[in-house]
This record gives C-alpha cells, structure tokens and sequence, in this order.
C-alpha cells in the first residue's frame, strides 16, 4: 500500500513522447538543483504554474512489522528537469525550493536522455538507480516493451542490467533484461563486469 499515491511527475503529458516532434524555438532545458527533498514540492508548484518539468521517480517497497509500504522516490535525488524560458527559470527560484540552476550546453542529448529513463518508467520495470557508471558495451533493445531503446549493458553476477544514462548527471537507471532481448550497436564489445 503506498503511503502516498503517485503524484504527476512529467507535464505536459506528452513532454517526452518519443512520437512528439519538437517544434523548432522551443523552450530550452534547465536541470533544477534542489534544496534537500524539496523535488515533490518544486513539482507541484510547477504543476500549479502549468510549467513543463519532468521528475523521474520511481516505486520503492519495504517491510515494516510485517506489512508491506511503498512510497514514489526520485530517481535522481535533487534533481527536477525544467523546460521554460528565463522568465520561468527566475520563478522557480523565488520558491526558495532551488539551491541552483544549471544550463545544459547539449539540449539534443539531454532531451534524449530523460526520453529513454521515461520509457523506461513507462514500462512499468522495477527500476534501480545508477551511479557513477562503469563502461558498458552499447546496445539496442530488440524485443519486449522497451523495443528500440539503445542504452548500455552491464552484468552484475548473474544479472544483466540495461543502463540508460543520463549524462548531464553522469548518473543514470537500470533494468534486468534477458540477453535474448537485445543486439550490439558496433562491433561487438565484451560486456562489463560489476561486483560478481
């Protein structure tokens, strides 16, 4: 049983829809650097403001005297990623909500980015959060719900996980796949080992 039911988490609804086409003089991406746990609340003011903003989050379970709790967590502690204008930007800080605003230099790579993670919290997947990522051979997933995502592939033990990265962050999220379920891009690279 969540404590507290999934609140929005990207708007507008078809911010980072893959079939979406970006009109030429859009609003450029703002990473929003958070005071602590304060991204929910930044969210929903930008909600209330109509404001477009996408907060990856992601389900986390655990037991307590016995009973099984979840709860909506961000994928990226700190983090809300914010498309508007100047105008826009200068309002999220009088909120007192945001210790920084950072400028991202590659909008294109960024865009692909957080529309990758979002496939992947589309796909319903249990999701783990990815630091400070090791090399990976890069891959294209051909089967399944996430069909056509390109990311890359890490094997911990007896796991594989496809990353997506987010560079911007040099972080990024994983889900298990099965090797069946997806190809090389380039020639094809031995893939990564992590704590087996």
């Amino acid at each position: 049983m969540p404590l507290l039911p999934l609140e929005p988490f990207v708007f507008p609804d078809d911010l980072l829809d893959p079939a979406a086409v970006t009109p030429e003089g859009a609003a450029p991406w703002w990473v929003l650097h958070t005071r602590p746990r304060a991204e929910k609340s930044l969210a929903r003011r930008l909600l209330r403001t109509t404001t477009p903003f996408f907060l990856p989050l992601c389900k986390r379970q655990w037991r307590h005297r016995g009973r099984l709790l979840c709860s909506y967590v961000p994928l990226f502690p700190g983090y809300v990623f914010l498309r508007a204008d100047s105008q826009a930007v200068f309002k999220t800080l009088e909120t007192n909500l945001v210790a920084r605003v950072l400028p991202v230099p590659d909008q294109a790579q960024l865009h692909g980015d957080l529309a990758r993670v979002y496939c992947l919290i589309a796909s319903d997947a249990p999701l783990t959060p990815e630091e400070r990522l090791k090399p990976g051979a890069l891959v294209e997933i051909t089967s399944g719900p996430l069909a056509g995502l390109e990311g890359k592939v890490l094997r911990r033990g007896k796991q594989l996980k496809f990353i997506v990265e987010v560079q911007f962050l040099q972080s990024g999220v994983s889900v298990e796949i099965e090797s069946w379920m997806i190809e090389p891009k380039s020639d094809p690279a031995p893939i990564a080992t992590v704590g087996a």
